[in-house]
């Protein structure tokens, strides 16, 4: 159903099944994938390209021209995988020369007034809630959630299956499978409530937080850490995506706790 109230650019590509509401804007440059809902008051512009089963949601504008000063109008786009829900007010931003796009993956939800920069990427079944505010070029793993309020420094990783506490300022690099928590941000753990949701053996939840307590907890330098990782814990796809991860870490990762902390982490990790 395409609202006689809405405008939609005679040029822009909708598929079979698309629901747009009243009052929405839809530029020329667009496509939007089989059986989405565009709601009402939401402006889709140029290079925008939205993928089956989406939902987006009164206020929300995709493919806005990006909030930086080097941006000269370069065709770009912003990509939105299928099933994904777009809550109200969110703003995803096109790319720019860097990467010519910004990419929100399949099974997302943004939850309301979130912002995804220029240059992010994003991955499958991750969960950006309230108000979140994701600088530009940031990379987020597949099944990441991110806290309300959290703002995510520009250039910054966010590895898979982590989980980054309500908050946060993320200045650093945040490998796969932890938890992220207090101010500086800091290692608070394993994720291991949601890696075993996600299907996750014990076994391979012990793994990573053996590996993760020698690169935390360990009193090791990040190098000396992984050396010892890679020379104590058996080579599994879980070792190997953490240690690549860390070692191409541009900004550097997170820190450990402190003593206290660290006792803490240690007898959670061991429940």
């Amino acid at each position: 159903m395409l609202s006689p109230l809405a405008y939609i650019h005679p040029d822009a590509r909708l598929a079979p099944g698309v629901t747009v509401e009243p009052f929405t804007t839809i530029a020329a440059d667009v496509e939007i994938g089989e059986g989405s809902w565009i709601g009402p008051n939401v402006t889709i512009m140029n290079g925008a390209r939205i993928g089956q089963h989406c939902q987006v949601f009164p206020g929300a504008v995709v493919a806005g021209i990006p909030q930086d000063l080097k941006f000269a109008g370069e065709q770009t786009t912003a990509h939105i995988g299928d099933y994904t829900v777009l809550r109200e007010c969110v703003t995803v931003n096109r790319g720019t020369v860097d990467r010519g796009e910004t990419r929100v993956g399949s099974h997302c939800l943004l939850q309301a007034y979130v912002h995804v920069a220029h240059d992010c990427h994003i991955g499958d079944h991750c969960v950006i809630s309230n108000s979140v505010q994701i600088a530009g070029h940031v990379q987020v793993g597949d099944w990441a959630i991110l806290g309300g309020t959290s703002a995510i420094h520009q250039f910054v990783s966010i590895g898979a299956h982590a989980f980054v506490g309500g908050g946060s300022l993320v200045r650093k690099d945040v490998p796969p499978f932890v938890k992220a928590a207090r101010e500086p941000l800091t290692y608070a753990g394993v994720n291991s409530v949601g890696l075993r949701r996600r299907g996750f053996t014990d076994e391979q939840v012990a793994t990573i937080q053996h590996l993760y307590r020698v690169l935390f907890l360990g009193g090791f330098n990040t190098q000396e850490a992984l050396n010892r990782i890679e020379a104590e814990v058996a080579p599994t796809a879980e070792r190997d995506f953490a240690v690549q991860f860390v070692r191409a870490a541009t900004r550097g990762i997170i820190k450990g706790p402190s003593k206290r902390k660290a006792r803490d982490e240690e007898e959670e990790s061991a429940d």
